[in-house]
């Protein structure tokens, strides 16, 4: 079976500084319980602040280093979700519900790619 990875993009400047809520945190583990029972999730974390970040760059035989915050950044990877489906159409219907759990105060944007695999 494939392999997709779904990249959470958030705007920091626009999550709740608080963070998630209980409520949200509560449907949040309900539904990776029910992904991990249908064998389709196999990772899943949130990232720290892009300010605890570091982007290394390579360009012409050069590297630069560069600590966060980006703020040429308005989306930035806030998480990931990784998982096993049948087929994209699978992978895309967890992803929705992945952001349907989510307070309507948030703002997210999941790109949903297929792990190329060999």
């Amino acid at each position: 079976m494939p392999r997709f990875l779904s990249l959470i993009r958030v705007n920091e400047t626009d999550a709740p500084a608080e963070g998630p809520s209980p409520e949200l945190m509560r449907r949040m583990g309900e539904l990776l319980e029910e992904m991990t029972k249908a064998g389709v999730l196999l990772d899943t974390a949130g990232l720290t602040p892009t300010a605890q970040g570091t982007r290394v760059h390579y360009d012409g035989g050069r590297i630069s280093v560069t600590d966060g915050p980006f703020t040429e950044s308005k989306e930035v990877v806030g998480g990931y979700l990784m998982m096993q489906a049948k087929d994209r159409a699978e992978a895309l219907e967890w992803t929705r519900r992945f952001l349907q759990v989510h307070e309507d105060h948030w703002t997210i944007t999941c790109e949903l790619r297929e792990v190329a695999e060999g």
